[in-house]
């Protein structure tokens, strides 16, 4: 903004004007924004569609062992808290936006081997769906964790926001040509200004939603929702 700014004032003091097609311009830099916000969106609702199905997974393993009448409440309890502390790392990982998953890990395999030890008091049938709900478990977070250290392409994104640091340098002059003789200056400023304001605006929504998990954008993926034990929270404006 404060470039737009800057820029029109001397084009404004210097006279400078040209004319210019902008068309072919604002595609270079509207269409890579798009693009980016389209597939930040993608990303978003391909994580709700893999966390919805970690903590189906989850709750149904913890009402399966539920179910088994040989555990001792003991050890039904033990093999909940496994639960709830792969839950806990998992959200806790994703928030803090790390590459190291080595906790998230740590705990499911905890939980791998507390059900071997316990593989005399757990039914072959039930244990047979545990598994096999395990390996669901493992797929959601494991795509999860793709989309969260995986962006969309840099170079695109870093392409994006060069050119919008350059655009009031063509834009500002190519307004004052069209419309400067025949408006005043604050006319320019405003027009310029708004135009680039809509370009970093757009930028900011496809950055913010890129990192879906930090709860810092307005449209995060309230995490809270996936746990094992659901926590009551704050709902954000």
């Amino acid at each position: 903004m404060a470039i737009s700014v800057i820029v029109t004032y001397i084009s404004i003091h210097f006279n400078l004007g040209y004319n210019l097609d902008l068309t072919l311009l604002s595609i270079a830099i509207i269409f890579p924004l798009v693009f980016n916000i389209r597939g930040a969106f993608r990303r978003r609702e391909k994580a709700l569609q893999y966390l919805s199905k970690y903590r189906s997974a989850l709750v149904t393993i913890s009402f399966y062992l539920k179910t088994s009448t040989v555990m001792s409440e003991e050890d039904k309890k033990r093999t909940l808290d496994v639960l709830e502390r792969i839950s806990d790392e998992t959200v806790r990982h994703l928030r803090d936006n790390k590459e190291n998953v080595e906790a998230v890990d740590e705990a499911i395999h905890d939980f791998h081997s507390h059900i071997i030890e316990l593989e005399e008091f757990i039914p072959n049938k039930i244990k047979d769906r545990v598994f096999r709900y395990m390996n669901d478990m493992q797929e959601g977070f494991e795509n999860v964790f793709a989309i969260n250290i995986h962006r969309t392409p840099r170079a695109l994104k870093a392409y994006c926001l060069i050119f919008i640091y350059i655009f009031p340098l063509i834009y500002a002059p190519t307004i004052i040509y069209n419309i400067g003789a025949t408006h005043s200056d604050i006319v320019v400023y405003f027009v310029v200004v708004v135009t680039e304001f809509i370009l970093i605006a757009l930028y900011n929504i496809q950055d913010h939603m890129e990192y879906p998990f930090d709860d810092i954008g307005v449209d995060d993926i309230k995490l809270e929702n996936f746990q094992l034990h659901r926590k009551e929270y704050s709902t954000r404006v």
